[in-house]
């Protein structure tokens, strides 16, 4: 049977195409833009001429008038016409030049970039069906997920997530034990201990490196409440934690329950682990927007990967959903789940009991 091509239908979608590699485009080229520096060269200079810029940066203006009419175009940078001057306004300057603010996309653009950059290791993943594991990515990715989840935990950890759960904000005031597990870089693990200076905060990883990168990031920080160990969530050492905490790393385990099995093992009775996972509803259907679009995305080439290179593999995936967690978190013996915060891109969910 023949199918009928609807041709406007065809102009569309091939016009949306068009758009999406303008935005890919648009994001190596502010990768460019942030590794460069330029941004931060833009930040609070006004209007400034392709020549001042180039004065400014030391960079050949050949390169500086094709890099700045393409960020020019996508919105990135301001373009003056009447004077052809470039300028940097606060938005854009919050959202591309200033490290730490929450509105700062340079970490998600450079975990995108990772993406790209062992691009053929994703297509020979997907296409045998076996996994990959974190380890084996780009550091690329690494610096970039730490760069863009750090903002997020600055603003929202101990202003309102912790606040949120019941009684654990007075206990880590007082001096808790605290595991914080898949730690990463470290960075939620230092906010902890600056924050809760009489707690004693155990970063957990299996990534060496990462522990490695952790603990250069704890001296930098002066904080001595910490302590950090190379070692799975299955099988991490200690006992007696009054809190413990994963910050969007359940959904990459390959085996979540044992996971969270072991981590209510070396709870107190009366402790309780905060997990935090990426945004998302039950069903695929309630996910079919942006965040959605682009969480899958990762879970195709890093999460999904990760999860199945691991003993089980059970592969939640990034947009697991609170349904599919609260299952996980009741086959490991959890009794008591809620839904304890939010943000656009996060969940926080209270586990007890």
């Amino acid at each position: 049977m023949i199918q009928q091509i609807d041709t406007t239908k065809v102009e569309e979608l091939a016009g949306k195409v068009i758009g999406d590699v303008a935005g890919a485009l648009s994001l190596f080229m502010a990768y460019i833009g942030d590794q460069s520096g330029i941004f931060d060269t833009l930040d609070g200079e006004g209007r400034l001429t392709l020549a001042q810029i180039a004065e400014k940066t030391g960079y050949n203006e050949k390169y500086l008038h094709q890099w700045l009419g393409s960020v020019s175009a996508a919105g990135y940078v301001t373009f003056h016409p009447a004077d052809e001057t470039f300028s940097l306004s606060p938005e854009q300057a919050l959202v591309f030049a200033r490290e730490g603010q929450p509105a700062n996309m340079q970490g998600f653009i450079m975990a995108v970039v990772s993406q790209y950059e062992e691009h053929q290791k994703s297509v020979d993943t997907f296409r045998s069906g076996q996994g990959r594991p974190w380890g084996e990515h780009s550091q690329c990715l690494f610096c970039g997920t730490d760069r863009f989840f750090r903002p997020g935990y600055q603003a929202n950890l101990v202003e309102s997530w912790i606040p949120a759960l019941d009684g654990v904000e007075g206990k880590l005031t007082k001096g808790a034990k605290v595991a914080d597990i898949g730690c990463g870089h470290g960075s939620s693990t230092v906010l902890l201990a600056k924050a809760y200076p009489n707690s004693t905060i155990h970063g957990i990883d299996f990534h060496e490196p990462s522990i490695e990168e952790a603990r250069r990031k704890a001296a930098e920080a002066g904080v001595t409440n910490v302590d950090f160990q190379v070692a799975t969530a299955q099988d991490f050492d200690g006992n007696d934690y009054d809190f413990a905490c994963i910050f969007d790393a359940l959904h990459d385990m390959g085996d979540p329950v044992g996971a969270a099995r072991h981590i209510r093992e070396k709870l107190k009775d009366d402790g309780t682990l905060m997990l935090v996972e990426p945004m998302a509803g039950d069903t695929m259907a309630e996910n079919m927007h942006p965040l959605g679009q682009i969480f899958y995305a990762f879970s195709t080439t890093v999460c999904t990967p990760a999860s199945l290179s691991q003993p089980v593999g059970l592969g939640l995936g990034a947009q697991a959903g609170q349904k599919r967690l609260t299952k996980v978190l009741n086959e490991a013996g959890f009794s008591n789940i809620r839904r304890a915060s939010e943000t656009p891109t996060n969940m926080v969910l209270e586990v007890t009991g």
